[in-house]
């Protein structure tokens, strides 16, 4: 028999995560599609939608009147925002009362009535915060248990997020294929019902491989009636000062990473052309472009990275973020030239949006899973699900900033919001470089649990 080297709860988690990331997905990929073609065609008919008349009302205060693109990038932005507040909350709640197993099973059923709700109507906001409030115990607690498998100083906890990331992207990658087609092709409500049916689908994953799962920090306590000592140590205060400096910087780059999600969806819809060999395929499967490139590219920016470190060249974690940056700014130049040689009433070719896709997915690479391993080191045990919380509410202003964002897609001309994007992203970048080069903060985020990509995954 041959054995794994990692434990058998990490594909526990792998698959669980899958799931999830499935039902998130495939349910976002549908969302501004949902709205604009949809939803509020159906209230400007009369239909009535529990709360959206107020909701509306006080967006439109603050921002002036809207249409229904832009009313629908700001929902969008405030959703995928809040997705990711919450956990912070369901972080100090898993902490300190109920522990991340329970936290799991709670967010997770919330999550399941969410998308199940998403087939009335009427009752749209109400799904968006069964959602909400359910990622929100789930999302902190699942990810905060792949480092619970591992000793503290095991080198394969590395390895091990870059699989867990793996399955993040599996998930997502062929969601838009299923709830993507069902939504666009059958009826909006049978793509929200299989992403709800994939998040129960999840749950029955972890319950039923629970026993391969370790037993949380909280309940360890009770266990062994010990209570951990309060008082934070210098390097802890170190640890967590770095971690919120990566948060701050993170913002405008998720603010224009999801674009892909939002206005680079309506692109994909009105803009493209998806006829092949005289069947036209859903805009929605432009969602699994990401996901798809993060499997081509890992394993070649792994040997990439693992040539610059033996040549004594690769640049640390700080460098690759802002270079991460840079790259995905980078790829808003393909649509730049897109929107300068296809009209606004025309559809032009699918190669526009996989150019840019790929330097976006790029850019991911170099920044985003340093960060889940990065929380689970530097973090104190009793604050781990807390902190996790901390960097994923980087996310939570960086998506809401991309709904604020977004509600310029029909403001400026389309060559001057992809300007816009380019700036943002570029710009960022930049700050990074000059963090890493100037600051002295940069030697604590100097570790090897940064390292996260760079490691080549263990085979299992």
């Amino acid at each position: 028999m041959i054995k794994t080297k990692h434990p058998q709860g990490l594909f526990v988690l792998f698959f669980t995560e899958m799931w999830e990331r499935f039902s998130y997905y495939g349910m976002r990929a549908l969302l501004v599609l949902y709205m604009t073609q949809y939803l509020f065609i159906e209230i400007d008919k009369g239909k009535e939608v529990f709360g959206f008349q107020g909701l509306k009302s006080f967006i439109e205060m603050i921002y002036g009147p809207m249409t229904n693109q832009a009313l629908s990038s700001q929902l969008y932005g405030l959703y995928t925002g809040f997705v990711y507040f919450t956990p912070f909350f369901g972080g100090i709640i898993a902490d300190r009362l109920i522990g991340q197993r329970r936290s799991v099973y709670v967010g997770g059923f919330l999550m399941a009535i969410g998308h199940f709700l998403m087939a009335i109507e009427s009752q749209f906001l109400l799904a968006l915060f069964f959602l909400i409030i359910g990622n929100g115990f789930f999302k902190p607690n699942i990810t905060t248990q792949v480092g619970y498998l591992y000793p503290e100083g095991d080198a394969r906890r590395d390895s091990a997020f870059t699989i867990f990331y793996m399955g993040i992207n599996l998930g997502a990658f062929f969601s838009p294929f299923i709830c993507g087609t069902l939504g666009q092709k059958m009826g909006w409500h049978y793509g929200f019902g299989a992403a709800g049916i994939g998040m129960l689908v999840g749950l029955a994953v972890y319950h039923f491989g629970r026993h391969r799962l370790p037993v949380d920090r909280i309940t360890r306590q009770k266990q062994t009636q010990k209570t951990e000592e309060q008082e934070l140590t210098k390097q802890e205060l170190k640890g967590i000062m770095a971690l919120v400096i990566l948060c701050a910087l993170n913002i405008v780059y998720w603010a224009i990473y999801e674009q892909q999600g939002n206005t680079m969806q309506l692109w994909a819809e009105n803009n493209t052309n998806w006829t092949f060999f005289g069947v036209n395929l859903p805009s929605t499967w432009y969602q699994a472009f990401n996901p798809a490139m993060i499997f081509i590219f890992s394993p070649l920016l792994m040997i990439f990275w693992a040539w610059q470190n033996k040549k004594g060249k690769e640049p640390s974690s700080t460098v690759k973020m802002g270079l991460g940056c840079i790259i995905s700014g980078l790829g808003f130049v393909f649509m730049i030239l897109a929107a300068k040689v296809i009209g606004p009433q025309e559809k032009g070719s699918l190669l526009w949006l996989t150019a840019a896709t790929a330097f976006i997915t790029l850019g991911e690479i170099y920044l985003s899973p340093i960060g889940l391993s990065y929380v689970t080191k530097v973090a104190p045990a009793r604050m781990v699900s807390m902190l996790m919380g901390v960097w994923l509410m980087s996310s939570f202003f960086g998506n809401y900033a991309s709904g604020v964002i977004g509600g310029y897609y029909d403001v400026l001309s389309k060559q001057q919001f992809f300007v816009l994007l380019t700036g943002l992203g570029i710009g960022t970048g930049l700050v990074f470089l000059a963090f890493a080069r100037f600051s002295s903060v940069e030697k604590s985020l100097e570790t090897d649990a940064e390292k996260v990509i760079a490691t080549h995954t263990q085979p299992v």
